[in-house]
């Protein structure tokens, strides 16, 4: 049908514009978050493009949802403005009628959401957590850059030294403050050298003193030395299996039902319901008064998306903590949003007025 093909070349464009911008913004923002992390140490600086590049792709579920939402609600909008409604209607084309031209546009990009959100998300996410803990699992004196006061992986050390080899085996002007076992412990030297003895690393300092203080009564204690040995931490290896939920596969999630692994897979399949959702509501919410604004449906649209989208985060939250069950939320949420929106496309399809209906009842009634 020539209706239909104009339609999907229209609804291709506006969705290609919109999701170039969106991913253009979240990329910006999420290069500048990175950006930080990096500066603070929890990222290595050298692999931000590698972390920003999973980050956005676990974001493509939300970008995709609300670039068909927006095309959708654009598109039907525009003609509503340009009165073609009136010819889709004079046609004995109802409102409802533009569902199945819709979803032939909109099932792939459906089909993409569901995917990127139960496979492609935990996969980016694992992805980034590992590139993070292998960056945050270095030993104390990888840590140590040169001329800035750099932090242990305990966070009970800091160090500064000068390093002038290009092996960074030794050093010269060596600051190293340490806060533990209820004691302050400030030691500087002259210069230094690292040494391996089996698997633990030390720092062999040269030429200078240390100051130790007791916290408890705060008596201090110094001492000068020639040579001090200070053992520095190396990589820490894997312990127990602590990884986020959000890094877990959607199988293990099934095969391991708990109330997190619940609420990560409520949100995960969450995506794709509410992206089906959304083709629908776009449908309700188009309707625009050729004499009003032409950007109020579009604001109420992005209004509607922000408080699905939270009501997903809401949900994760209380049934990872137990209040809500998983089966209840998702009915309650998904099924009323699918419900609400199926009656309110139904009252502009068959242009029922809420007087007329509630004067019907009470005639059903006294009948």
């Amino acid at each position: 049908m020539l209706f239909h093909s104009s339609l999907r070349k229209e609804l291709a464009r506006s969705f290609g514009a919109t999701l170039v911008v969106l991913v253009t913004i979240v990329m910006t923002m999420t290069l500048i978050r990175t950006l930080g992390q990096a500066s603070r140490g929890s990222v290595n600086p050298q692999e931000v493009m590698m972390v920003m590049g999973y980050t956005v792709l676990g974001y493509l579920p939300p970008i995709l949802t609300l670039s068909l939402f927006a095309a959708i609600v654009g598109t039907l909008s525009r003609m509503y403005r340009d009165s073609e409604m009136v010819i889709w209607f004079s046609a004995g084309r109802g409102l409802s009628a533009f569902l199945k031209p819709l979803f032939g546009f909109a099932w792939p990009v459906l089909l993409a959401i569901a995917l990127l959100a139960t496979v492609a998300w935990p996969w980016a996410n694992q992805q980034a957590q590992e590139l993070k803990d292998r960056y945050g699992r270095r030993g104390d004196l990888e840590r140590v850059a040169p001329g800035q006061f750099q932090e242990s992986r305990s966070g009970r050390r800091v160090f500064f030294l000068d390093k002038d080899t290009p092996d960074n085996k030794s050093g010269k002007n060596i600051f190293i403050s340490t806060s533990e076992h209820g004691k302050e412990t400030v030691t500087s030297a002259r210069a230094g050298r690292v040494e391996t003895m089996g698997d633990s690393q030390f720092l062999v300092l040269s030429n200078g003193q240390r100051l130790e203080t007791v916290l408890a009564d705060q008596t201090m204690k110094i001492s000068e030395f020639e040579q001090y040995g200070s053992r520095v931490s190396g990589s820490a290896l894997g312990g127990a299996d602590d990884s986020p939920s959000r890094t877990r596969s959607t199988l293990r999630l099934l095969r391991e039902p708990t109330p997190v692994n619940q609420g990560e897979l409520a949100w995960r399949l969450g995506l794709a319901l509410a992206a089906f959702n959304f083709v629908m509501l776009a449908v309700t919410v188009s309707s625009v008064n050729p004499r009003a604004g032409r950007s109020g449906n579009l604001v109420f649209a992005l209004f509607a998306f922000v408080v699905y989208y939270n009501l997903l985060n809401l949900g994760q939250s209380w049934i990872g903590s137990g209040r809500s069950e998983f089966v209840r939320f998702m009915l309650l949420l998904h099924g009323g949003v699918f419900l609400a929106g199926a009656f309110w496309l139904g009252k502009q399809h068959n242009n029922w007025h809420l007087r007329t209906l509630f004067a019907r009842g009470r005639r059903g009634e006294r009948a």
